[in-house]
């Protein structure tokens, strides 16, 4: 059995549809808890007996859906992307203009000054709002970086508490059954040795005669 790696990213899971993904996760845990209530309950007890190798694989298959959530920041990172693209042209637009308006007026010292103080606290009032929006981003995907790593710590650590409580559960059943035939083997023996004692012949009294 192969574990995927929780920190990197298939290119190739690009396309693999959000929704698909996301019931693949769900299906995985659903399935985590099927394994879990089918699982042998030892008697008396809360414990059960749960395939070691089952839930290795339900997990390695979550661990495998997990990267969706990186795939998904990254989507959001490129429509951010996109967004400020799109502002940055249309800035330029504006920048352009403003410049062309400057250009007509060039006759008019003043007002050519003012368009140009214009079109300049316009470009820096973009640029200042791209970089704004790239730390925003970047804020966001780090957040969604950490909480996944989070949640998938959880979900190894929840798992292995619950494999070691299973593990001391079987070992005390185990060992109460085996007390439990070596009693009766005992009891069994007692009794062998007893009638095997009253199947002897009685001494016979006295000497023989030579």
């Amino acid at each position: 059995m192969s574990h995927q790696d929780p920190l990197r990213i298939d290119p190739d899971q690009n396309k693999v549809p959000q929704e698909a993904r996301n019931t693949d996760i769900q299906t995985a845990l659903n399935r985590l808890e099927e394994v879990i209530l089918a699982s042998l309950r030892i008697p008396f007890t809360r414990k059960t007996l749960i395939d070691e190798e089952v839930i290795l694989d339900q997990l390695d298959q979550i661990r495998f859906s997990l990267p969706s959530v990186f795939q998904e920041a990254q989507a959001v990172v490129e429509q951010k992307k996109e967004i400020l693209l799109q502002g940055e042209q249309h800035a330029q637009e504006i920048i352009q203009a403003a410049e062309a308006k400057a250009a007509q007026l060039l006759h008019e010292t003043t007002i050519v000054r003012q368009a140009e103080a214009a079109a300049q606290e316009i470009r820096q009032q973009v640029e200042q709002d791209c970089i704004t929006m790239q730390q925003q981003v970047q804020a966001e995907i780090d957040q969604m970086r950490r909480q996944a790593q989070e949640e998938l710590l959880q979900i190894r650590q929840a798992a292995i508490a619950e494999a070691e409580d299973i593990q001391n559960g079987a070992d005390e059943y185990a060992d109460s059954v085996l007390r439990s035939i070596e009693q009766q083997l005992n009891d069994m023996l007692r009794i062998i040795r007893n009638g095997r004692q009253q199947l002897q012949p009685p001494p016979t009294g006295g000497l023989r005669g030579e």
